[in-house]
């Protein structure tokens, strides 16, 4: 009996998928899961798949091992942190020289800088990739994000590459750099995921609160954007979440659900590094901080009884206007994305291709949009720039600042939350402000801390006429 080419460890709903992914695209592989029943579960549905033969699961991690061929590759399906770290350590003794443990899970990177290095020094060799596409990508075609070393990513290229998703044939599958940087770029992907999703969520709040609009009128609504500029993934989903009914009640389904937002950590993983890199990405910061505020209901329920509930009508804005500030603000988040990206590069001496991570980006992610091919364009033919002053997107953002401005400035008024869009729109004019405020917080530093400034005339005198009062 002919060997696996490859193994996968955990057969979770993401790794379920991504195992019949690799199957389906001609490759044999081995399946182990730490509970027994669903490696028998798991073999047992995949029974009348045309591909079921090429699946061989193993009842335990040494019979696992021994079913692929050498030199081994396996995939990790399991919960970043220290479950990783413990799979990794019960593999180790089973495993020769030169065998392959990638990470395909939501590892912080810095966990995958340490597991790279520890490999680096004997064992097994080690890859980090990041996977995007949630239980659907992972089964029909993720985002691959590949982090360690290059020859290790070659290796097992062919596979991620065929199971990947494609963007007009072009496999949405690259190599990212040494040790953590694949699962750094994923980190900053589900930043810009929370940031995407919080600017949709404060432009339905507008249409629910302040237009009065029903879901179904609201889906109408993104299903019309999703055909213009704003064509992506989220948008395409929010129409669908909008427009279906509660099996339960039958009302809409958006009005049942308690707005109460869940998440995994690497949104707020991203704000936390970017303040490391001294990276602005004030709309993703602003996105993280929602989600922590939604989640305290009874604070928000004594909030809103001490201070009286916002508007619940206006005709301030305009459908229109909200579509435009919403592509402003979407083309500003993006811009502190990829700059992050870049400052990442600079302080981990990592290749980061931009053009190439905006390429990944365009099909398989939850990112996913029409934008994405542009931005690709404009970071190929200057990718130190700042995305927010490439000509296309500069053009654009002269285009919609305006409806962005009136929005913030409507919902500001009427007591409508707006965080994100908000952070947008200080970030760009902060960003096209060439003399700042800065200066006196120099004077202020210098006035009680004797820190000293710089002078606009290059003089001497780097200390203000009031001397130290700290």
């Amino acid at each position: 009996m002919s060997k696996a080419e490859i193994g996968l460890i955990g057969l979770g709903t993401m790794g379920a998928s991504l195992a019949l992914n690799i199957a389906e695209k001609g490759f044999a592989i081995a399946v182990w899961n730490r509970t027994a029943e669903t490696t028998h579960a798991f073999h047992a549905a995949a029974q009348g798949a045309p591909f079921a033969d090429r699946i061989t699961p193993a009842e335990t991690l040494e019979a696992f091992v021994a079913a692929i061929a050498r030199p081994r590759a396996i995939i990790l399906m399991v919960p970043a942190g220290p479950v990783v770290d413990e799979q990794i350590k019960r593999l180790t003794p089973l495993l020769e020289p030169g065998d392959l443990i990638i990470d395909a899970g939501n590892a912080n990177f810095h966990d995958t800088d340490r597991r790279a290095a520890d490999a680096a020094k004997g064992g097994p060799r080690f890859l980090g990739i990041g996977v995007s596409g949630g239980e659907e990508g992972a089964r029909h075609g993720p985002s691959i994000m590949g982090g360690g070393e290059k020859a290790d990513w070659d290796r097992v290229s062919h596979i991620l590459e065929a199971i990947a998703a494609k963007y007009e044939g072009t496999p949405c599958a690259t190599y990212m750099g040494p040790g953590g940087a694949g699962h750094f770029v994923k980190a900053v992907h589900n930043g810009i995921e929370y940031a995407d999703m919080q600017m949709i969520a404060e432009v339905y709040g507008v249409m629910r609160d302040g237009l009065g609009m029903t879901a179904g009128e609201i889906a109408d609504v993104f299903r019309r954007w999703n055909r213009g500029p704003l064509q992506s993934y989220l948008i395409e989903i929010s129409g669908e979440v909008a427009a279906a009914t509660d099996p339960i009640g039958g009302g809409a389904m958006l009005d049942a659900i308690l707005d109460r937002a869940g998440q995994k950590g690497t949104g707020r993983w991203t704000a936390i590094e970017a303040q490391h890199l001294a990276a602005p990405i004030t709309v993703i910061e602003a996105a993280v901080a929602a989600r922590n505020i939604s989640a305290r209901l009874p604070e928000r329920k004594e909030g809103q009884a001490a201070f009286g509930a916002a508007p619940q009508r206006t005709d301030a804005f305009g459908i229109d206007t909200l579509e435009q500030a919403l592509i402003c603000g979407k083309i500003l988040c993006y811009a502190q994305g990829f700059a992050m990206i870049g400052a990442a590069a600079k302080a981990f001496d990592w290749p980061l291709p931009l053009p190439e991570i905006a390429r990944v980006w365009r099909e398989g992610c939850i990112i996913r949009s029409a934008m994405l091919n542009d931005m690709a364009e404009a970071l190929s033919g200057a990718p130190d720039r700042n995305l927010m002053l490439a000509p296309a997107f500069a053009d654009r953002l002269k285009a919609t600042h305006g409806a962005l401005r009136q929005a913030v400035a409507a919902a500001a008024m009427n007591g409508l939350p707006m965080p994100a869009l908000s952070a947008g729109l200080a970030y760009f004019d902060m960003m096209r402000t060439e003399r700042s405020t800065a200066n006196l917080i120099q004077g202020q530093r210098d006035f009680f801390g004797a820190h000293g400034f710089d002078r606009l005339d290059g003089a001497d005198s780097h200390h203000g006429p009031w001397g130290s009062h700290g």
